[in-house]
């Protein structure tokens, strides 16, 4: 990551260049075809990981695994082991990826619209 600082930004130039830096810093915390679908799962509870497997259509049980520890080292998620039998593992939203709350409503209200204009089309 290149590290401009905001009050350098003096140009509009300039400030639509760091905006893109951040943008791409963003997706590549949250970027690819199912980290956002997970994130916007977990808005609503904790879900254990079969749950997710379930409710995330189309996803593999590997790329489901791979991305949950991506986000789990990016400090998007908590990952619970329980003490029961069998033992379960329940992932939630941390502080910090419940941020993003917001973010994957704006998203899914952009796409429901969308959705719409292109089937009155």
């Amino acid at each position: 990551m290149e590290n401009i600082a905001v009050e350098n930004i003096d140009s509009p130039v300039k400030e639509c260049s760091y905006n893109i830096l951040c943008i791409h810093d963003a997706m590549d915390v949250i970027g690819g075809r199912w980290k956002v679908s997970i994130i916007a799962c977990l808005c609503y509870h904790p879900m254990r990981y079969s749950e997710l497997l379930r409710e995330v259509k189309g996803i593999s049980g590997k790329m489901l695994s791979r991305e949950l520890k991506d986000m789990e080292i990016n400090q998007l998620i908590s990952r619970t082991v329980t003490n029961t039998q069998p033992l379960s593992v329940v992932y939630e939203l941390t502080e910090y990826g419940q941020t993003l709350r917001e973010f994957t409503l704006t998203i899914s209200n952009w796409g429901r619209n969308h959705r719409k204009k292109i089937i009155e089309k």
